[in-house]
C-alpha cells in the first residue's frame, strides 16, 4: 500500500494519474475531501492533517511506501509524517525536495528542504529524495499580469534555469515507488533546456500568438517589493533576496539528464508545456 500526501496540488494530481495507469495499490492523505473530487474514482481518499498527528494513524495503516509532500517553511508537517510512519512500519519514503538542499553553501530556501531531508534520515526509514529544480507550473503565476496588463515581471534577469513539467516529477515517483532498487538515492530532476525568463516568455507569447512584454527587475530587492508591496517578513525577505541571487548568477542553467535515465524519454519541453496550457493565460 501507498500513501500519496499533497494529491491535489500540481504534482500530486500528476502522480495519482500516473499511479492509476500502473493499477497501484494506493490511498491519498486529503484535509479537504470537495478538492480531491476531479481525481480519479479508484484514488481512496482518507481524511487527515499532517498538521494534526492524531488524525494520522488510520492514514498510515498498512503503508509499506510513502510519498512526502509538505508546504510551507516548517517543519511541523515534515516530523508528524515521519513520526506516524515510523509507527506504521512504512518502508520507504519518497520526500519532494528541492536541488538548493544540495548546494554547499546550501541557500535559506534549501536549508528547510535539506533540514526536512536530515529528519527523515535520522528516522532510519530508507528513503530517496527528489530534488527538483525550477517547475514549468510556476510560470502560471504570470498568468494575471499577461490577461490583465500584457507583461511579466522578471526577478532573475540574466539567470537560467531548466524548469520541469510536474508530469515529468510524477512520473519519476511513480516508478521510484513502484519498483526496487531507489531506496537511499538523491535524484536532482530538471528540464533539458536552460532559459532566462525573457526567453521563457518569448516560448509562451509564441504559444499564445500574442506580443507579452518582460518588465526585468534591477536588483533582487527591488524583485522582492514588486511581490510583497506593503513589506515580506524580514527571514522570507531576506531567504528570497539570497535566493534570487544565486539565480541570477547561474548564467548557463542548472541540468541533469536523470529524468531521461530514470523514463527513457526525452522530459517534456517549455514549448509543449506552454501548448497545453495556454488557455490558463487567455
Amino acid at each position: 500500500m501507498l500513501l500519496i500526501t499533497g494529491a491535489t496540488g500540481n504534482i500530486g494530481r500528476e502522480l495519482v494519474r500516473e499511479l492509476g495507469t500502473r493499477q497501484a495499490d494506493f490511498r491519498i492523505l486529503v484535509r479537504d475531501p470537495a478538492r480531491a473530487a476531479a481525481l480519479p474514482a479508484r484514488a481512496h481518499r482518507v481524511v487527515a492533517d499532517l498538521e494534526e498527528p492524531t488524525t494520522l494513524k488510520a492514514a498510515f495503516d498498512g503503508v509499506e511506501k510513502l510519498f512526502l509532500l509538505t508546504q510551507g517553511t516548517g517543519m511541523a508537517q515534515a516530523e508528524n509524517a515521519i513520526a506516524a510512519a515510523r509507527n506504521a512500519g512504512v518502508k520507504h519514503i519518497v520526500h519532494l525536495s528541492s536541488f538548493h538542499a544540495g548546494f554547499d553553501p546550501v541557500p535559506a530556501m534549501g536549508r528547510w528542504h535539506r533540514d526536512r531531508e536530515d529528519a527523515i534520515r535520522a528516522s532510519g526509514i530508507p528513503a530517496t529524495f527528489l530534488r527538483c529544480g525550477g517547475f514549468m507550473t510556476n510560470a502560471l503565476d504570470w498568468a494575471q499580469s499577461i490577461r490583465e496588463d500584457g507583461y511579466v515581471f522578471d526577478a532573475t534577469g540574466p539567470g537560467k534555469v531548466a524548469p520541469i513539467a510536474a508530469a515529468d516529477i510524477a512520473a519519476v515517483a511513480a516508478r521510484v515507488l513502484t519498483e526496487d532498487g531507489h531506496a537511499d538515492q538523491i535524484y536532482a530532476l530538471t528540464g533539458s533546456q536552460a532559459f532566462t525568463t525573457a526567453e521563457m516568455v518569448e516560448i509562451l507569447a509564441a504559444a499564445l500568438g500574442r506580443d507579452i512584454q518582460v518588465r526585468t527587475a534591477a536588483t533582487p530587492e527591488e524583485a522582492v517589493k514588486a511581490r510583497f508591496p506593503q513589506g515580506a517578513p524580514p527571514a522570507l525577505a531576506a531567504a528570497l533576496i539570497e535566493t534570487i541571487q544565486v539565480a541570477r548568477a547561474d548564467a548557463i542553467g542548472f541540468r541533469t539528464d536523470t529524468v531521461a535515465r530514470l523514463l527513457g524519454r526525452d522530459p517534456m519541453t517549455f514549448r509543449h508545456w506552454c501548448d497545453q496550457n495556454a488557455v490558463a493565460f487567455t
